[in-house]
């Protein structure tokens, strides 16, 4: 059995890619027991659909899948006095974004969306404060954040 095993992981370990040294490799990781990879998630998600076909059936699902009742009711509201997207708190889609933790108590998190809009030459950033209810991990809150100190 462990020499079937070592044969086993032996191609995988001849596939992967090298490096020189110092060069990073760019990864991506999450959990679906986490409320900040949820929002991670669904943000990454939410940006490429909407910046692949715009708002439709897929963004609403989206919005469906990771948004309580409560806050996509809140976000037709915003929508309809602001008209821009409630989600991004724009017309406009990002041409990146981060997510970082802030802080937890009560039953939800906070996390902080930097929204970054423009090329890498004159790129400005936006922030939400984005709160979640840790039972259920879905978001029910997105407000216009400060930038935080860290920048």
């Amino acid at each position: 059995m462990l020499a079937l095993a070592l044969t086993a992981a032996a191609p995988a370990a001849a596939h992967q890619e090298t490096r020189a040294a110092g060069e990073s490799v760019p990864t991506r990781s999450g959990s679906p027991d986490s409320a900040v990879d949820r929002v991670a998630d669904f943000y990454g998600t939410y940006i490429d659909v909407v910046q692949d076909r715009g708002r439709g059936d897929l963004t609403d699902g989206l919005r469906e899948h990771y948004l309580t009742e409560k806050l996509r009711t809140e976000l037709d509201a915003w929508e309809r006095d602001h008209r821009a997207d409630g989600v991004l708190r724009s017309r406009e889609v990002p041409s990146s974004w981060r997510v970082t933790y802030d802080e937890s108590a009560m039953g939800h998190t906070w996390t902080t969306v930097r929204l970054s809009w423009g090329d890498a030459d004159q790129q400005r950033h936006t922030y939400l404060t984005v709160r979640s209810d840790l039972a259920t991990k879905r978001i029910s809150g997105i407000e216009t954040g400060p930038a935080p100190a860290d920048g």
